[in-house]
C-alpha cells in the first residue's frame, strides 16, 4: 500500500513518544512492546508535552499506537488504560469504548486551554477487541484498527469539522 507523500508518516514515530503536527493538526503517540510503570509514565509524559505544543483554542486529531502493547504486569496495565480516555476528556473528547465500563459515567469533558479534539484512530493487535469496538463505537471522527497502514491512512484522510 502505498502512502501518499502528503501524509504524516505516523507509523515512523519512536516508541514510548508523542509528536504533534501542526500543518495536519494531528497528535500521533505510540507505546508497544513489552512495558513497565517507568516506561508508561515515560509515554504519558511525551503525550502531555506534546499536547502543550498545540495552540489555544485550536483542533486536534490523533492517532493512538498501542499495536504491540503488553503490560509487564497489573499495576502497569491499570496505569496506562486509563491514560488515553483520562487525557482527552480534558480537550473535549470521550473515547467511544468507555460507554464498556459503567465507572466512566461519570467522566467529565472540558475544554484545556480551549483546545478540542476531534477526531481520533485507535490501533491495537488485539483482532477480536478491535472488531468489538469498530462494529460498537465507530464514529465518523472515531475508529479502531488492528492494522497499523489502515488507521495511518484513515486519520491523515479525516477531515477535521467544528
Amino acid at each position: 500500500m502505498n502512502i501518499p507523500i502528503t501524509y504524516i508518516k505516523v507509523n515512523k514515530i519512536g516508541n514510548l513518544s508523542s509528536k504533534w503536527f501542526d500543518s495536519k493538526k494531528l497528535l500521533v503517540t505510540r507505546i508497544s512492546g513489552r512495558v513497565n510503570l517507568s516506561d508508561v509514565l515515560k509515554w504519558e509524559n511525551s503525550l502531555n508535552q506534546a499536547l502543550l505544543e498545540i495552540q489555544d483554542n485550536d483542533i486536534f486529531k490523533i492517532y493512538v499506537n498501542l499495536f504491540g502493547l503488553k503490560a509487564k504486569d497489573v499495576e502497569t496495565h491499570k496505569k496506562f488504560r486509563n491514560i488515553i480516555p483520562v487525557t482527552l476528556s480534558k480537550y473535549g473528547w470521550r473515547v467511544g469504548y468507555l460507554d464498556l465500563f459503567e465507572e466512566a459515567n461519570d467522566l467529565k469533558l472540558s475544554y484545556t486551554r480551549g483546545i478540542r479534539c476531534l477526531g481520533a484512530a485507535h490501533v491495537h493487535q488485539d483482532k477480536s477487541k478491535i472488531n468489538k469496538y469498530q462494529f460498537f463505537f465507530e464514529k465518523d471522527n472515531e475508529a479502531y484498527f488492528h492494522n497499523p497502514i489502515l488507521a495511518s491512512r484513515w486519520i491523515n484522510e479525516l477531515k477535521l469539522e467544528q
